[in-house]
């Protein structure tokens, strides 16, 4: 797949806390990042299920996004849909490059 790599003005890769998911508009998406580990993950800000704002809502025992209105969970490495209802959220490459933070969209 070719990607739109877009750079994220509003926050540095160092800024980031460690489990605690920010939303940035990136080109005209808005986006959901999340650091866990030594890995930033990129993914869709709002739940595939009824829309709601994933950074609102927290980050479970095992490392899964937890939507704040039905408790939906998910992988942000890979989008898949932990609870069992079937929806998967859209996840975006994530790069770190010269101390910027880069999104690759499609």
């Amino acid at each position: 797949m070719i990607y739109d790599w877009h750079i994220v003005k509003t926050i540095l890769p160092s800024q980031l806390e460690e489990n605690k998911p920010v939303s940035v508009t990136v080109g005209n998406k808005e986006v959901g990042i999340l650091k866990q580990a030594d890995e930033i993950y990129s993914f869709a800000a709002t739940c595939p299920h009824a829309s709601a704002k994933l950074c609102d809502g927290w980050i479970d025992a095992q490392g899964r996004i937890t939507c704040p209105l039905h408790k939906y969970k998910f992988d942000p490495k890979n989008g898949r849909n932990t609870s069992g209802e079937g929806y998967k959220l859209k996840t975006y490459p994530t790069e770190v490059r010269e101390g910027n933070l880069y999104i690759g969209l499609w």
